[in-house]
C-alpha cells in the first residue's frame, strides 16, 4: 500500500482543482506504484463530455459519489480507465488518470506492459491490474486502489481533452487535460501548453 493516502476530503471539489493537485500524486493497486503525470476533469453539471450528462446509469453510478471513489470503465469493452471521483456526493463528476511513471513493482508492471509504456489510460489500468469490479471502491485506504501525495511537476501543462468529438464545441477546447511537463509518460503532446 501507498503511503500516506490522500483522505476523502481532497476530492470534494471541483473536479478541475483536484485534476492539477493530482498531478506528481501516487497511485498504487495490485503490487504496481506509479506517479500520476497526466489527468482529464470531467465536470458536473453542464460538461457535455461527462459520462453523466445524460444521468445516472449502473455504469456511471460509482461518479455520483461519494468523492475519493473509484470509478473504472471499459472503453471500447478492452481497455480499464481510471477515475477519480470528485465534487460533492450528487455531482458526477471525476478525474480520469491518463499517464504515469513506475515507481515500484517493475515485474508486474513489465508483465502487463511489455512495452514500458504508461501514456494512456488504458496503459495505466493495464500497469496496475485494475478492472470494472474495482469500480465503486475507496482510494483512500480500505480499497485495492489507492492514491497518496507525491511532488508536483515543475512544468504544467494544459490543452483539450482527448477522444470527446460528441461533446459540444466549448467543451471540446476547454483546457482540461492536464500534464507534467517533464515527464515521457504524457500521450498525445500536441495541444498541450
Amino acid at each position: 500500500m501507498a503511503p500516506n493516502p490522500l483522505p476523502a476530503g481532497f476530492y470534494a471539489r471541483d473536479a478541475l482543482d483536484v485534476a492539477a493537485d493530482l498531478l506528481g500524486c501516487e497511485v498504487a493497486a495490485n503490487g504496481v506504484r506509479l506517479r500520476i503525470t497526466e489527468v482529464e476533469a470531467y465536470r458536473f453539471p453542464g460538461d457535455t463530455a461527462n459520462h453523466a450528462r445524460m444521468g445516472r446509469t449502473p455504469r456511471n453510478a460509482p461518479m455520483w459519489g461519494p468523492p475519493g471513489h473509484a470509478y473504472v470503465y471499459l472503453c471500447y469493452g478492452l481497455h480499464r480507465m481510471l477515475n477519480l471521483v470528485t465534487g460533492p456526493e450528487g455531482h458526477a463528476a471525476a478525474v480520469l488518470v491518463r499517464g504515469a511513471e513506475l515507481i515500484s513493482g517493475e515485474a508486474l508492471w513489465r508483465a502487463r506492459r511489455p512495452d514500458g509504456r504508461c501514456d494512456g489510460p488504458g496503459k495505466v489500468g493495464a500497469a496496475l491490474g485494475i478492472g470494472v469490479a474495482d469500480s465503486g471502491s475507496p482510494c483512500f485506504g480500505g480499497g485495492p486502489i489507492v492514491v497518496s501525495a507525491g511532488s508536483p511537476p515543475a512544468l504544467l501543462l494544459a490543452g483539450p481533452r482527448i477522444g470527446i468529438d460528441y461533446a459540444a464545441e466549448s467543451d471540446r477546447v476547454a483546457p482540461w487535460r492536464l500534464a507534467d511537463g517533464d515527464s515521457r509518460q504524457v500521450g498525445r503532446r500536441r495541444g498541450l501548453r
